[in-house]
């Protein structure tokens, strides 16, 4: 069974640090794209950043470039989201895909269930 579950989430003031993490199984973590997306109330999902597990590129949404960095380990199946000097309208749902092609492909195969992160003004 193919499973992402995020951690790592919560209520932090702004200016903050929070670390998210995106545990994987069921699948070969070397081969696939993951992702970080986020949804804020009333607001459609937007992606925030991507990481090939097979080569390690990076992509980063221009509103968080500078401020959040992925990375993998793949001996864990794990995909962080380091974010740092968060702002409040940072706050949304965070969400962790996964797919098989690459980060430029907007198909997303696997789907966690997410974790909120909050900051406060």
């Amino acid at each position: 069974e193919v499973q992402l579950v995020e951690s790592g989430g919560g209520l932090v003031q702004a200016g903050g640090s929070l670390r998210l993490s995106c545990a994987a199984s069921g699948f070969t973590f070397d081969d696939y794209a993951i992702g970080w997306f986020r949804q804020a109330p009333g607001k459609g999902r937007e992606g925030v950043s991507c990481i090939s597990s097979s080569d390690g590129s990076t992509y980063y949404a221009d509103s968080v470039k500078g401020r959040f960095t992925i990375s993998s380990d793949n001996a864990k199946n794990t995909v962080y989201l380091q974010m740092n000097d968060l702002k409040p309208e940072d706050t949304a749902v965070y969400y962790c895909a996964a797919n098989t092609a690459s980060c430029l492909s907007p198909q997303y195969d696997y789907w966690g269930q997410g974790t909120q992160v909050t900051v406060s003004s």
